[in-house]
C-alpha cells in the first residue's frame, strides 16, 4: 500500500467507516479503512463466502467526449477501443514512451463518452497527460463522485434482489440502473477474483446507498488489508508493485489486453519496444510463486536460482484461502515456468519456492 505525503482527502463514505470502527490508514492521499474490527483474514473469507463492500471511491474517475475519441485514446494506450462495443469495459494500460506501464484502467463505451476508472495515486497525472495529448475539452475529472465494489458469490442475489438490471449482466459488461431510487452506473467486474459489481454513484448519494447495501445480509463492509490478500491470490497485479513505468504489458504477461489489430498497427507508446517483446519473448516475466512453510515473503526480496539472483519478488502475503504464502515477482524469462524451484530471501535467509501459474485460486467470473 503506498501513502502520499500532504493533506489526506476524505471519501463520502469516511463518515460511515469510522461508525462501523474502521481502522483509518494514510492511503494514495486518503483516509482510508484498512480494516474493521472482525479482521483482515475475517473480512477476506467474508467475500470468498459471501459478499463484500469495498470503497474504492479513492480511485479516478473520467470521461473523454468528442468524435473519434476513441481513437485519439488509442495513442495512448495499447487497447482496442476503436472497436469496443457500447456498455461493454475494456482493460488497458497507458504507457510511457519506452512502453512502461503508467497505470493501467478499466474503459467503458457508454452512449455519449468514454468512462474511465484510474489508479487513485496516478489519478492526477494520468489526467494531465490526458488533457495534453487528447482533444482539448474532450477529458473531464469526476472528483465528487463515489465508486464503490460489490464482490463475492452471493453479490448476484444482493443485485437481483436491488437492481435486477444490473444483475442481469454479464462480466465486463455494464449498464445504468437504480438501486433503491439511486441512479447508478453499475459494471459487473472487480479486483478480487470473484464474481460482482462496481457501481459508480454521485458523492452526495454514497452513504445511503453503502447503507441500503450493508442492510442485506449478505453483505458486510471490507478494508483495504482484505482488497490486497483477496486480488494477490487472484494474481491481479497492483501498480507500483507488480506494473510501473519500466514494466512492460508483455513482461507483465498482460499480453491478453493488446488486440491483433493493436499488436500489428501498433501507434502507441512504446509499440517498437512492445511488438519486440511479442515476437521474440521479454527478457523477464511475472509470475505467481509459492514458498515452503508459513512464513510470507514481502515485496523486495530478491529470487535466485543456480547460484545467482533472478529476480525480485513484487508482491507477497499469506494467502487466507490458499492457507499458505503467495507471491509475484519478476523472473529471467528461463525460469518463469511452472515448476521451475527457485529460492526466495526472507529476513536474511533463503526459503525454498516453485514458480506456478496464476491465479492462486479459481477466479469465478460470470461470462456471457
Amino acid at each position: 500500500m503506498t501513502d502520499v505525503s500532504g493533506p489526506l482527502s476524505r471519501t463520502p463514505l469516511y463518515d460511515l467507516h469510522r461508525e462501523l470502527g474502521g481502522r483509518i490508514v494514510p492511503f494514495a492521499g486518503y483516509e482510508m479503512p484498512v480494516q474493521y474490527p472482525t479482521g483482515i483474514i475475517a473480512e477476506h473469507n467474508w467475500t470468498r463466502e459471501s459478499a463484500g463492500l469495498f470503497d474504492v471511491s479513492h480511485m479516478g474517475q473520467v470521461t473523454l467526449t468528442g468524435p473519434g475519441i476513441d481513437a485519439a485514446l488509442e495513442t495512448l494506450v495499447p487497447g482496442d477501443i476503436i472497436g469496443l462495443a457500447q456498455n461493454k469495459l475494456r482493460y488497458t494500460q497507458l504507457l510511457n514512451d519506452d512502453g512502461g506501464i503508467l497505470d493501467d484502467l478499466m474503459v467503458t463505451r457508454r452512449a455519449g463518452d468514454l468512462f474511465l476508472v484510474v489508479n487513485a495515486g496516478n489519478k492526477e497525472a494520468d489526467v494531465a497527460l490526458m488533457q495534453a495529448k487528447l482533444p482539448a475539452g474532450s477529458v473531464t475529472y469526476h472528483g465528487t463522485r463515489a465508486l464503490m465494489a460489490l464482490q463475492g458469490p452471493k453479490a448476484a442475489a444482493v443485485m437481483e434482489r436491488l437492481a435486477p438490471e444490473a444483475a442481469a449482466l454479464s462480466f465486463m459488461t455494464a449498464t445504468a440502473a437504480r438501486i433503491g431510487g439511486i441512479e447508478v452506473w453499475a459494471s459487473r467486474s472487480g479486483y478480487t477474483g470473484e464474481d460482482g459489481f462496481e457501481i459508480a454513484v454521485a458523492g452526495a448519494d454514497a452513504d445511503g446507498l453503502a447503507r441500503l447495501l450493508l442492510s442485506q445480509p449478505e453483505v458486510k463492509p471490507i478494508g483495504l488489508g482484505a482488497r490486497d490478500s483477496l486480488r494477490l491470490e487472484a494474481g491481479l497485479p497492483l501498480h507500483g508493485h507488480d506494473i510501473d513505468p519500466t514494466t512492460s504489458p508483455m513482461e507483465a504477461v498482460l499480453g491478453f489486453s493488446i488486440a491483433k489489430r493493436r499488436r500489428e498497427e501498433g501507434g502507441f507508446p512504446g509499440a517498437a519496444r512492445i511488438q519486440k517483446e511479442i515476437a521474440a519473448g521479454p527478457a523477464r516475466k511475472l509470475v505467481g510463486l509459492r514458498p515452503e512453510g508459513r512464513a510470507p515473503v514481502r515485496d523486495g526480496s530478491a529470487i535466485s536460482a543456480d547460484g545467482r539472483v533472478i529476480g525480485k519478488v513484487t508482491s507477497g502475503g499469506f494467502g487466507p484461502t490458499v492457507g499458505a504464502p503467495v507471491a509475484l515477482g519478476y523472473v529471467e524469462t528461463a525460469f518463469a515456468a511452472a515448476g521451475t524451484a527457485v529460492a526466495l530471501e526472507v529476513r536474511g535467509k533463503p526459503v525454498a519456492a516453485t514458480v506456478t501459474k496464476t491465479p492462486f485460486i479459481t477466479k469465478r467470473y460470470v461470462k456471457a
